[in-house]
């Protein structure tokens, strides 16, 4: 089955949930944009942490394990992201931090829900809830969402450059969260990440942000 149906998981390189009705933290990064180093790292511990797994019998214990693993990746990975010491920055131009945001924007209303995003100068993070493609339907897959969002980005981004080749890294980061309370923890986090980075002292100086509150209704 293509990622583009709806698929309530499905793995590539990461594994990917989309339960019905979820609301998913998504981060996508420019390509380019980790250093070589620590991806062969993390693809050495990889292996080492699969071979672990397949000694634990407990299935819901294989899947903490997991999560704990994805986490303690997704942290060493946004630490050397927001250092930005490796790689493209492009999003550091207005054109293309904007055109990013419009996007995030535009299918705001059409194809989800839009809660928050924060567009950093190689990374973009995102919290949405994918709406139904018909009315009692399944929802709009993750996997469309991120080909049409990127794709489009991608083409527009590289004619401003004036460049060619790969814009966003292949795979994404994305998580559904699972409680109001860690919807709330996410949200400051992709808010507040202009200022871990040292970009900001206040998120709403960072231009590139948005949250709806959750009283708000859509556009």
């Amino acid at each position: 089955m293509s990622r583009l149906q709806y698929q309530p998981y499905y793995r590539r390189n990461l594994p990917h949930l989309q339960p019905l009705e979820a609301t998913l933290f998504v981060t996508f990064r420019l390509a380019g944009s980790l250093p070589r180093a620590l991806l062969e790292q993390r693809a050495q511990h990889k292996r080492r942490h699969a071979a672990e797994q397949a000694l634990i019998a407990c299935e819901q214990e294989r899947a903490g394990r997991q999560r704990e693993w994805q986490r303690l990746w997704f942290g060493r990975f946004e630490d050397s992201l927001d250092i930005a010491r490796s790689g493209p920055v492009w999003l550091r131009d207005e054109r293309i931090a904007g055109l990013v945001a419009e996007s995030l924007r535009h299918r705001d209303g059409k194809f989800y829900r839009l809660d928050a995003y924060c567009v950093m100068p190689n990374h973009v993070h995102v919290v949405f809830a994918p709406f139904a493609v018909q009315t009692g339907s399944l929802p709009h897959p993750l996997g469309a969402i991120l080909q049409s969002l990127k794709g489009y980005t991608a083409r527009k981004a590289n004619h401003l450059l004036g460049r060619r080749g790969a814009f966003w890294a292949h795979e994404s980061y994305d998580h559904y969260i699972r409680s109001e309370r860690e919807w709330e923890r996410i949200v400051a986090y992709v808010l507040n990440n202009p200022l871990k980075a040292g970009l900001a002292h206040d998120w709403h100086e960072w231009h590139w942000t948005y949250y709806r509150h959750p009283d708000e209704s859509n556009p």
